[in-house]
């Protein structure tokens, strides 16, 4: 079987570029060391290959159903694979050792998750989720909290899901109708919601739904969002979660890729359960009221650059199966040889296909790096003894998770396209795993923020935020990485001053487009702020990966040279025209008419 990921570039990215290993020093990870991150990584590839690989076609051409008793039907592999993962603790993996984690850092954890996302990401969404809805908890929660649905998502026993979108709501949470009435120590929730990933299964002996609802004195649209645990099971009589809790699944959603993964339509209060005779779901509240939309973008952003590492992963394995296809596959021969009995050469022998090779590292491994270097600063944000260490770390954070999260599933997916260009017509088959992935995939540029929403978050807050104070900082990392650059080879002076010239020409683009009194005009192309934004970033990306390659020799370290090339001669070159068009202020979509279209 192909490996879905690079064991090597994730060594060098970890240990070569982003010196992991110095994390050590720091109290929080002292009982770490290079062989305890190795472990973890080993075992982490160990059980995707063997695991969740094995049954990833399967899941997909067997989606789960529902039955009649609204319960789920699914393929027998799925709960194997995740008791599998469940009892090797990698849930609990960067979660406290008080509450039965490993403390392991962030970077890590994630290297090691994109395994099980590369493998088969319709089984790995569901720890996925829960991670993130217990780390929610364990931060804005209750001790009581903390022991009744942390500790049991560590151990792999409930799973967690994030429900936020409604029917008629889709991605504007302001206008989201479920409400939440005070009744004693909980509330009673009614409402209905929407594309809820993992929102129903047998999988688990609970499911931790964290529901955004509003509650009464919290005033119009975000402002009376409040977060609420509900449980699909509540404590019994017993001491155990034993009760049926008010939520019922109403149907599923039948998508177009990711279908292992249950999607759910949930009714909240509907009456079909009425949990101690009482209208309405039950739901404890995180926090304090009104605030619920804050604590819940602790689990979106989390969950943002989770897809990133989702998309890069699939981009990935589509990669490693097109270079493994085109070094095997013979079709055609060299330009100019004019003889048919001649033997016909791999088509990796093509320059096109080189091209589209090349392309896919060059995205894919552009990727990777950009959602663990968010991740390193995730760590050094949790840990750095330096306050202004920390304080810098979450800037970055927060200017650099719109492009961690929309970049890699943007370019990502069209290095899945390609991938299926190189296998030709056999990659438009379902005997091939590139249409899959290919489909996998696509749902990433929607979930957890369109690429509409993170183009309006990034020029419209992130880039604004604190008089500019994130961009600046982020602009003085490149300008760190353009100087390293340029004491090396000339290929890579070559391209610190190209991005030293692109960054300049994006800093002078953001001041305009922030000026400009019209702020619709303003924000009308922010999707193309982001892409701009974005390219610009991998860049950066790849000239710190430049400069850590030098000149080391080996094939592996040629490789990301060429690579490096490839970005700077192909792609960046494309950011150029974009931030012309912004710079025109062009009206185009502001004066559109609707009716002709």
């Amino acid at each position: 079987m192909t490996d879905v990921l690079s064991r090597r570039d994730l060594d060098f990215l970890l240990y070569e570029w982003l010196d992991v290993v110095s994390l050590t020093t720091r109290k929080r990870f002292a009982e770490h060391s290079k062989d305890t991150f190795d472990a973890v990584l080993d075992l982490s590839a160990d059980i995707a290959h063997k695991h969740f690989a094995t049954h990833n076609k399967k899941a997909d051409a067997n989606e789960p159903t529902m039955r009649a008793d609204g319960t789920v039907e699914m393929i027998p592999e799925v709960k194997q694979a995740l008791d599998i993962f469940s009892t090797a603790g990698l849930t609990a993996g960067q979660f406290d050792e008080s509450v039965g984690g490993m403390q392991l850092p962030t970077t890590v954890v994630r290297a090691a998750m994109t395994w099980f996302q590369a493998a088969n990401p319709s089984t790995a969404a569901y720890p996925f989720l829960t991670a993130a809805n217990a780390s929610l908890i364990s931060t804005y929660g209750t001790e009581q909290q903390i022991d009744d649905y942390v500790r049991p998502m560590l151990e792999g026993r409930y799973f967690g899901t994030m429900c936020l979108s409604e029917p008629q709501a889709g991605s504007s949470l302001a206008d989201i109708t479920t409400r939440a009435l005070p009744h004693g120590d909980s509330y009673r929730l009614t409402g209905t919601k929407m594309w809820i990933s993992g929102g129903e299964h047998e999988l688990s002996e609970n499911i931790v739904h964290l529901v955004l609802a509003k509650t009464p004195g919290g005033g119009a649209g975000v402002k009376g969002i409040s977060l609420f645990i509900v449980p699909k099971f509540l404590p019994g009589s017993d001491g155990g979660f034993t009760e049926r809790n008010d939520v019922t699944l109403v149907g599923l959603n039948h998508k177009m890729g990711n279908r292992g993964t249950t999607n759910t339509l949930l009714s909240f209060g509907d009456g079909t359960h009425s949990p101690y005779g009482q209208a309405g779901a039950i739901g404890f509240l995180v926090g304090e009221e009104h605030r619920g939309l804050a604590y819940m973008f602790h689990m979106m952003n989390e969950a943002r650059i989770g897809v990133g590492f989702g998309a890069a992963a699939l981009g990935y394995a589509g990669y490693l199966r097109s270079l493994d296809y085109a070094k095997a596959r013979p079709q055609g021969r060299p330009v100019g040889a004019n003889d048919p009995a001649e033997r016909a050469v791999a088509i990796i022998d093509h320059a096109d296909v080189r091209r589209m090779l090349l392309a896919q590292k060059a995205y894919v491994e552009g990727a990777l790096a950009l959602g663990l270097y968010c991740s390193r600063l995730v760590d050094e944000q949790d840990t750095a003894l330096d306050k202004s260490a920390a304080t810098d770390a979450g800037l970055l954070l927060d200017v650099l998770t719109p492009i961690a999260k929309s970049w890699p599933s943007q370019w990502c997916l069209e290095a899945n396209n390609l991938a299926i260009q190189v296998h030709g017509g056999y990659g438009y088959t379902r005997d091939y795993d590139v249409e899959q992935f290919y489909r996998d995939n696509r749902l990433n540029p929607i979930h957890e923020g369109t690429h509409g929403i993170q183009g309006l978050d990034l020029l419209g807050r992130k880039v604004a935020m604190r008089d500019g104070a994130g961009m600046t900082l982020l602009g003085s990392r490149i300008t760190e990485a353009i100087e390293r650059a340029r004491r090396l080879s000339h290929h890579a002076v070559r391209c610190a001053d190209e991005l030293e010239d692109v960054w300049n020409r994006l800093v002078d683009v953001t001041d305009a487009l922030l000026s400009e009194p019209d702020a619709a005009a303003a924000l009308a192309n922010s999707s193309v702020y982001l892409e701009a934004f974005g390219h610009t970033v991998v860049a950066w990306i790849w000239l710190e990966q430049l400069t850590v390659v030098g000149d080391k020799d080996g094939a592996f370290y040629d490789g990301k040279r060429a690579a490096a090339r490839y970005f700077y001669t192909y792609e960046l070159s494309k950011v150029g025209p974009q931030i012309d068009l912004l710079k025109s202020m062009d009206r185009t979509l502001i004066d559109l008419d609707p009716a002709i279209l």
